[in-house]
């Protein structure tokens, strides 16, 4: 009689048993930590990877994720210091370094970090230069990461980098950076052009001054040339004339003084029909 109740009384316990741990097991991941509610305060230190038993209905073990959380910011559009309308848009890594803190200090931990780092991205848009914006992302990146840190260190959340993906400007924008890139680059080019004119100049000064003690090198350099042009099978062929042929036919060409000075001499004819002077 005694053994027909004993069987039944064990197995409603061991059935009681294997009720109790389902509802009371808990696992927490690798890369979870677990929280600990006890009649809504928190019990104990925060529960690490493993298997953790809590009284049913009477505790609540909720799991923060620890992982390294990328959170994507949505495009802001804001005016620069240099009076210029942009959109910039960044991402935000960060992750949570106390789990009961990211809890209890803040009600949604991921939307508060989205909000603090879309106002900072604002400001530092405000703050900044176009050029800042386009070669300077670095300081920039510094900068918005302290300013989303400041806050969320409070919160039991680290963030571990802010990068600025990209930074759209309009399209008058554009067109009057590439005329400016344009114009800086033939100012270069002209400057490179001067400087290779000038140094051309002075080794023909160079060159001139060597040749003008010996006439002969000057007649050698001609024949060189000559030599240059024929071998390219032109049918025309231009054959430079000395500069000294040039002013020779000059002087050639302009009047003696002598004969000017008796042709000023001549005495002037008379026109009143009276006779010469004796």
């Amino acid at each position: 009689m005694v053994e027909d109740l004993v069987v039944p009384l064990v197995a409603a316990v061991g059935s009681a048993g294997v009720v109790y741990l389902a509802t009371a097991a808990r696992v927490v991941k690798q890369y979870e930590r677990g929280v600990l509610f006890r009649l809504g305060r928190v019990a104990g230190d925060v529960r690490p990877p493993g298997l953790a038993l809590i009284i049913p209905f009477v505790d609540r073990l909720q799991k923060v994720n620890m992982q390294i959380v990328t959170l994507p910011i949505p495009a802001q559009e804001g005016i620069t210091r240099d009076n210029v309308t942009v959109r910039v848009d960044a991402v935000v890594y960060f992750r949570v370094v106390d789990a009961t803190s990211a809890l209890i200090k803040v009600e949604d931990y991921k939307f508060a970090v989205s909000q603090m780092a879309q106002t900072s991205l604002r400001s530092i848009i405000g703050k900044s230069d176009l050029d800042d914006l386009l070669s300077n992302r670095e300081k920039l990146n510094q900068g918005l990461e302290l300013m989303i840190d400041s806050p969320a260190v409070g919160w039991g959340i680290q963030v571990d980098r802010v990068e600025i993906k990209d930074v759209s400007l309009p399209d008058t924008m554009k067109r009057s950076m590439a005329r400016q890139a344009e114009a800086d680059r033939e100012r270069r080019a002209r400057i490179i052009n001067a400087d290779a004119e000038l140094q051309a100049s002075r080794k023909l000064a160079e060159a001139a001054q060597q040749m003008s003690g010996t006439p002969a090198a000057l007649q050698l350099r001609l024949l060189q040339t000559v030599m240059a042009v024929a071998a390219e099978k032109n049918s025309t062929l231009v054959l430079p004339i000395p500069v000294e042929l040039l002013h020779f036919l000059e002087r050639g060409a302009q009047p003696s003084p002598p004969e000017q000075e008796g042709q000023d001499r001549e005495p002037a004819a008379h026109t009143d029909g009276g006779p010469p002077a004796g």
